[in-house]
């Protein structure tokens, strides 16, 4: 769907979310936690929310919501961000997308 291409060509890092959805909620603050400035679109507060979310189910998307986009590209919705985490990709892939630009690792013990 044209529109969706839109949204996720505007910024390195797109989430179209629901202002009611905790598991949109969880991936913000997961973007946020790595200081990236995510662009957020909320679907139920948009008055086109609706037809972009038929536009993302009738992409395959689905649940709808999170919709993560990183350097134009759909990534996926929670369960494929949280696994690149687990995998130590998620921060490279911002990086490189520009959507953070310092990253600090420092070691747990």
């Amino acid at each position: 769907m044209e529109v969706v291409r839109q949204l996720a060509n505007e910024k390195p890092l797109v989430i179209l979310s629901k202002s009611s959805c905790c598991v949109s909620h969880s991936m913000k603050q997961l973007m946020s936690s790595y200081g990236a400035n995510a662009t957020v679109y909320e679907l139920d507060e948009m008055p086109n929310g609706k037809e972009i979310e038929k536009g993302l189910l009738s992409m395959g998307i689905k649940p709808s919501v999170p919709a993560i986009f990183i350097a134009q590209k759909f990534v996926g919705g929670s369960n494929e961000i949280l696994s690149l985490q687990i995998q130590g990709k998620l921060v490279p892939m911002l990086i490189e997308a520009g959507a953070i630009w310092i990253w600090n690792k420092t070691s747990t013990k």
